[in-house]
């Protein structure tokens, strides 16, 4: 079994892509817009038309995490509660520049500080809605 994120950004999938290639190093797996299908893609019982130019389904590797992501459906509720993504790393410089990527045009919760179990973690809302836990693996000797 594998489990995996599923993001929708409400038309925003493409510019949040962008910024995570642009600022954390995501690789592109496959991109598909909506124009693209071999299906016509409606939403929803009043047969609404999604943007031809919206993605429709994108793959992304964020380090060795796949998320997958979409501009969503008709309905334009993005709503990313209830959940984090949480980006585990060994030096806290490198916490330090993703929690700074991160919170740049979205939203601190918690900041970036040294606590019982990792010399650094902190938590945001990105400028894309998509909260993050941030953290340096804690050191074992």
């Amino acid at each position: 079994m594998i489990v995996q994120p599923y993001l929708f950004f409400d038309g925003r999938c493409e510019e949040a892509i962008s910024y995570y290639q642009e600022h954390l190093g995501a690789q592109v797996v496959m991109s598909m817009r909506f124009k693209d299908s071999p299906q016509e893609a409606n939403c929803g019982p009043d047969g609404n038309k999604p943007d031809p130019e919206k993605i429709m389904h994108t793959a992304f590797k964020l380090g060795e995490s796949l998320i997958m992501a979409s501009d969503g459906n008709c309905e334009g509720k993005t709503k990313f509660d209830g959940f984090s993504l949480s980006i585990s790393v060994k030096e806290k410089a490198e916490a330090e520049r993703i929690f700074g990527v991160l919170s740049d045009g979205g939203q601190v919760c918690a900041p970036l500080v040294q606590t019982f179990f990792s010399p650094a973690f902190g938590m945001v809302v990105d400028r894309f809605g998509v909260s993050w836990m941030v953290m340096v693996e804690p050191q074992h000797p």
